[in-house]
């Protein structure tokens, strides 16, 4: 008895896929048998000479699964050696064949070929191509991972290595800071007493020049040679004119000899000749006519030393040979100390490119971390696109010109349960009066990487393909593409 049930079980498909109405599907058969039928939605019953009588009496179209007087309705193509699908009932003897096994156009209208198997055929080698292209990136991919995980891993010991190595530089650094400090003290002191010794020379040298300067002024002025310079002598020169109104007055004469009707000699070289020094107009200075104030030429800008001499009266003399040992002291524990301090940036700036690679996040196995440092390129008819992963994309015109920058790395983009399918690419250059440009790229499973596609599906905002081993899932048994899919 129960070998019976089980015969009757295992029959009961075929005999329902025998009976069922056109347009029903295997899985729907047991819902159009016996001599009644209740619609899908709502349970209106009515015979079952209802169903495919090419009128519309459900309001979800489940009577009329074969023909197309349901707007609503769904035939269902059983495509044999392919995959079912549904077609909305409106397309069933349109004149258009829609399922590959041509059931759709069963009126006699227009004959259709079966594709079916042409098209299991041609899904078969797909899927049979994207396999070996599965396996082949899958292998890569592992190789990735291994690579990833040992290049974190070194990367952390070093970084323990650096941390040590930074302490051993700031102590040999500190230790020359302290002995720099004490050897720059004496040169300083030197170096300030030369410095000042030679303020000293050159302001008694301006004392004397000014002192000629000024007894030559007072011989000038003095008209009578009276041994005295009187406010009568300076009204003779219009240069002391203070309201100039063409005249020199008594109390403008008078003001520049500090209110004194004369003056001798000493006098005037401590007193008057320093306030009138920058006005008064020697005879020999009014007997050359003034010339315009010289351009200094090319050679004078860029500094010509042939055109921009010091007399060696002028130049500072040489520090004595004390000061010249303590200069040579204090510069050699500078180079020192400069030495210990670019070695101490130079394992900081490690140490800070290490925590920025170990906080960028290079996929769950670390398999993107193949991708750090390299740069792929795409180019179309116009431009040559660039993606250079975690770091940044751009575009370039064939033609020439500057590379405009589409974005620098941002995040990960993809959907909650798989954010590794696209990586987002932000503040690029900014647009014409727009935002500024961002780039989606869309990675895919492939067996090298590859950069196989650019557009910019909005304005500023581009759009790149890019395939990677890195995004390659471990290959499955390729399932039957017959395989009836139901909606």
């Amino acid at each position: 008895m129960k070998s019976a049930i089980v015969c009757f079980m295992s029959l009961l498909p075929l005999a329902l896929s025998l009976g069922r109405p056109r347009g029903v599907s295997i899985e729907r058969a047991s819902l159009y048998v016996g001599k009644e039928f209740k619609c899908l939605s709502g349970g209106q019953a009515m015979t079952m000479d209802y169903v495919n009588d090419d009128y519309c009496d459900c309001k979800d179209g489940s009577d009329e699964p074969g023909t197309p007087a349901c707007s609503n309705g769904l035939f269902y193509c059983e495509n044999k050696f392919y995959k079912g699908t549904y077609l909305i009932s409106s397309r069933v003897n349109d004149g258009i064949c829609d399922c590959c096994d041509g059931s759709d156009e069963y009126d006699g209208t227009i004959s259709c070929e079966d594709t079916c198997e042409q098209l299991y055929a041609e899904r078969k080698a797909q899927l049979e191509e994207f396999k070996q292209k599965q396996e082949k990136g899958y292998k890569v991919k592992l190789e990735y991972m291994q690579q990833g995980h040992r290049t974190k891993d070194e990367k952390i010991s070093r970084l323990s290595e650096l941390s040590k190595e930074k302490d051993a530089f700031v102590e040999v650094r500190n230790t020359l800071q302290a002995v720099k400090d004490q050897t720059e003290a004496p040169e300083k002191e030197a170096k300030e007493r030369h410095e000042k010794a030679w303020e000293a020379v050159k302001a008694e040298r301006q004392k004397v020049q000014d002192g000629e300067k000024a007894s030559i002024a007072f011989s000038e002025l003095n008209i009578n040679q009276d041994s005295v310079v009187d406010y009568p002598e300076l009204m003779k020169h219009s240069e002391f004119d203070i309201d100039s109104d063409g005249t020199v007055s008594v109390e403008e004469a008078k003001e520049y000899l500090e209110d004194s009707e004369q003056v001798d000699l000493p006098t005037f070289i401590t007193k008057i000749w320093p306030n009138i020094k920058e006005i008064y107009k020697s005879k020999a200075s009014k007997a050359e006519p003034d010339e315009p104030e010289r351009v200094p030429d090319e050679g004078e800008k860029a500094g010509d030393p042939l055109l921009n001499t010091v007399s060696d009266e002028e130049k500072m003399p040489d520090f004595d040979d004390a000061t010249k040992k303590l200069i040579a002291a204090a510069d050699e524990v500078r180079r020192k100390f400069e030495e210990a301090d670019s070695n101490v940036k130079d394992v900081e700036n490690e140490i800070s490119a290490i925590k920025k690679y170990l906080e960028l996040d290079l996929g769950p196995n670390e398999e993107f971390s193949a991708l750090k440092g390299q740069c792929f390129e795409y180019s179309d008819r116009e431009y040559i696109y660039r993606l250079c992963p975690f770091d940044k994309t751009s575009q370039k015109a064939k033609s020439g010109g500057i590379e405009t920058n589409l974005g620098v790395w941002g995040h990960w983009y993809g959907p909650e349960e798989d954010k590794y399918d696209s990586m987002k690419y932000e503040n690029g250059q900014g647009c014409w009066n727009g935002p500024n440009r961002s780039c989606h790229v869309n990675l895919h499973c492939g067996a090298e990487n590859a950069l196989t596609g650019a557009s910019e599906p909005s304005r500023c905002e581009y759009q790149f393909e890019f395939t990677t081993p890195a995004r390659c899932s471990q290959p499955e048994p390729v399932a039957s593409p017959d395989v009836h899919e139901e909606l």
